[in-house]
C-alpha cells in the first residue's frame, strides 16, 4: 500500500469559512508547492528550513489566485513522516477548488480518505491502534469520549499491548529454543515464571475486556430509554432534559406515535435519550406500531425511565398496576437499570411521597426512585446526577486505558482464549511444539491490534472510514 505520489485535499471542513488549509504530502510535495507559490520575498521552499512559514501567492501562470501562508514541514518530521505542505488560504469555496485544481495540474492526485493518517502509519510516525484514536479524536463530541482518544493517541493502550507483546514474545523465544534442542530434553523457559506471566496477561487481558462494556457506550452515547404509559409526561420529561420542545406535548393520550431520539451531554458523559410511545392495550394500528417499538428501544437501551403520574398513582390506585409492569419489564431485561421516576411530584404531599416508596417497596428492596415534576423542572437535575451513577468513571478519572474499538475488543477476546490455551497447556505438561503454537496465535492478536501484522484488506477497512484531508 507504500505510495510514493504526492496526494491533495482539503484539510480543514468543506464549505466556506474564513480560512481553509489545504495539504499536500509526498516526495514531491514540496517542489510542487514551489511551482505554483510566489513568495513576497523571492524565497525559494525547496531551499527553506522545516517547520517554517511563507507568505506569498498562489499563481496560475499570471494570474493571482490568493494571497496565502505556507507552512513547510520536511520528513521524516512531519505527520506523514513525508514532505508535507499546508496553504492557507481564504476560506472562499471557489478559491479552494481553484487551488486544488491547479495542484492536481502539477503532479497531485486527490487523496484517498485517512490517507494521509495511513501514510503516517505506513511511515512509522503512528501505531494502528493510535491512528484509529484519530478519527476517534475528530468525531469526539463530549468531554468522555475526548478523553478516552487522547489517552489512546498518546501510546496508552500501545505501550500496555506493546509490554505483554515483548513479554511473551521473550518466553515464545525460550519454547522455540527448546524446540531446536528436543533430544537433549532440556528447558530454557522457566515454567514458574512463565504461568506468573500469564496469569499477569490474563488479568491485564480481562481488566481491558471489561472496560469496552464502558467505552463502547460512552464513545456512541449511552442510550436512556422513557418508557410508561400514555399521557404521563414523557414528551415534556425530554423536553425538560434537552431544554428545548423537541417533542410534541398534548393532553391527547398517544400523542407520540414513534420514537424521538437526541442527545444530551452530562458531566462530560453522552447520553442518548429516546422518548417512546405509551404503553397501553390500543386498537389504533399506527399507535400499535409505535409501541411495538418502544419495546425495541427498551431493548437497545442501557438505562430504563419508567415514568409514572404520581397524582394519579393515588387517585386511580394504580401502585398494584405499576409493580406488576416492572416486573414484566425486569423479567423480560434482567440485566436492564430501571428507574422509576414520579412525575408532577408538585402535587404530591411527602406523607404521599412516603406512601408511594412504601407500597414499591418489595422483599425489603425499593427501587430507585426520584420525585420529578418535568413541567415545572423540579428534580430534572436529581435526574441527571442519577444517571451519571451509572457511568464508572473512575477508569476515566485515573486515565486508565478504556477500550472503545470493536476490532480492538475483539482481538484481546481472540488473545485472552489463546493465553487460557497455554495456561491449560503448562498445566497438564502438553508439548512444548503445541504451547509454542498457542503463544504464536496470542501474539499474532496482540500484533493486529498496533498494527505489526497487517494486511491491505484492514488496512482498507479501518481507513475508509476517515474523512478526506485526514
Amino acid at each position: 500500500m507504500i505510495k510514493n505520489d504526492s496526494i491533495v485535499a482539503l484539510a480543514t471542513a468543506s464549505g466556506a469559512g474564513a480560512i481553509a488549509v489545504i495539504r499536500i504530502s509526498g516526495e514531491d510535495a514540496i517542489t510542487i508547492a514551489n511551482s505554483v507559490f510566489r513568495s513576497i520575498k523571492n524565497k525559494d521552499l525547496t531551499t527553506q528550513k522545516t517547520h517554517t512559514l511563507h507568505l506569498g501567492h498562489i499563481m496560475d501562470g499570471e494570474k493571482t489566485l490568493d494571497q496565502v501562508l505556507v507552512s513547510i514541514f520536511k520528513n521524516p518530521n512531519s505527520y506523514t513522516g513525508e514532505n508535507t505542505i499546508e496553504i492557507s488560504c481564504h476560506g472562499s469555496t471557489y478559491i479552494q477548488q481553484q487551488i486544488i485544481q491547479l495542484l492536481l495540474r502539477k503532479g497531485c492526485r486527490m487523496a484517498d480518505a485517512g490517507e494521509f493518517t495511513l501514510r503516517a502509519f505506513l511511515n512509522g510516525k503512528l501505531d494502528l491502534s493510535q491512528a484509529e484514536a484519530v478519527a476517534d479524536l475528530i468525531s469526539s463530541d463530549n468531554e468522555a469520549s475526548h478523553q478516552i482518544a487522547m489517552q489512546q493517541m498518546r501510546g496508552g493502550f500501545s505501550n500496555e499491548i506493546a509490554k505483554l507483546r515483548e513479554e511473551l514474545l521473550n518466553f515464545a523465544s525460550l519454547i522455540e529454543l527448546e524446540l531446536d534442542f528436543a533430544e537433549e530434553d532440556v528447558e530454557f523457559a522457566d515454567r514458574t515464571q512463565f504461568h506468573e506471566l500469564l496469569n499477569r496477561i490474563e488479568f491485564v487481558l480481562k481488566r481491558l475486556i471489561d472496560s469496552f462494556a464502558v467505552g463502547n457506550v460512552i464513545k456512541n452515547g449511552i442510550p436512556v430509554a422513557i418508557v410508561g404509559e400514555p399521557n404521563v409526561g414523557k414528551s415534556t420529561l425530554l423536553n425538560a432534559l434537552l431544554n428545548e420542545e423537541r417533542a410534541i406535548v398534548s393532553e391527547i393520550a398517544g400523542t407520540t406515535r414513534d420514537t424521538i431520539e437526541d442527545e444530551l451531554v452530562i458531566g462530560g458523559i453522552g447520553f442518548r435519550f429516546i422518548d417512546t410511545a405509551g404503553i397501553r392495550e390500543t386498537k389504533d394500528y399506527v399507535e400499535s406500531i409505535g409501541i411495538k417499538k418502544t419495546f425495541e428501544k427498551i431493548e437497545q437501551a442501557q438505562v430504563v425511565l419508567f415514568l409514572v403520574d404520581g397524582y394519579q398513582l393515588l387517585v386511580d390506585s394504580k401502585l398494584n398496576s405499576l409493580k406488576v409492569e416492572i416486573e414484566k419489564i425486569k423479567n423480560k431485561f434482567p440485566q436492564k437499570a430501571i428507574l422509576i421516576i414520579v412525575n408532577k411530584s408538585d402535587k404530591l404531599s411527602p406523607q404521599e411521597q412516603s406512601i408511594i416508596n412504601q407500597q414499591l417497596t418489595t422483599d425489603s428492596q425499593q427501587p430507585t426512585t426520584i420525585y420529578i415534576s418535568a413541567k415545572e423542572k423540579i428534580g430534572v437535575d436529581d435526574l441527571k446526577n442519577e444517571l451519571l451513577s451509572f457511568v464508572n468513571t473512575g477508569a476515566l478519572r485515573n486515565n486508565e486505558t478504556i477500550v472503545t474499538n470493536t476490532r480492538h475488543y475483539d482481538s484481546l477476546l481472540k488473545a485472552l482464549d489463546e493465553i487460557q490455551k497455554v495456561k491449560y497447556g503448562l498445566e497438564t505438561n502438553l508439548s512444548s511444539d503445541l504451547i509454542a503454537l498457542d503463544i504464536k496465535e496470542a501474539l499474532y492478536q496482540f500484533g493486529l491490534i498496533t498494527g505489526q501484522v497487517s494486511n491491505d484488506e484492514l488496512l482498507g477497512n479501518i481507513f475508509a472510514n476517515f474523512c478526506i484531508g485526514k
